[in-house]
């Protein structure tokens, strides 16, 4: 199995399973929709929620915050990390639809 990314607890360490912990006990905070999944990048060792519309939640210090992709670009970071220079317009289009620029 070469999976990068895993829910399979067995690809897990002592770190990725404490990151865990931190992040279930934050679970009830998030505005997710269905199933909630706990999940291991073992390229970059980030623990990271996801639910069934792929929107994902990290630690971001002692807070649990979504993680956002730019679908356009790339760019991605906790909301305060979002603004950046469009690459496209359609960057400007979903920077508005998080609420990181004005309408």
């Amino acid at each position: 199995m070469n999976d990068i990314v895993t829910d399979d607890w067995s690809q897990f360490g002592q770190r990725e399973i404490w990151m865990a912990k931190e992040l279930l006990s934050h679970v009830k905070e998030i505005d997710s929709y269905g199933k909630v999944t706990v999940m291991f990048n073992r390229h970059s060792g980030c623990v990271f929620l996801t639910d069934e519309n792929y929107r994902c939640w990290m630690m971001n210090n002692d807070q649990i915050e979504e993680w956002f992709t730019c679908p356009y670009c790339g760019h991605e970071g906790f909301k305060d990390e979002m603004s950046h220079e469009p690459q496209a317009s359609d960057c400007t289009e979903y920077l508005k639809s998080i609420g990181v620029v004005d309408e």
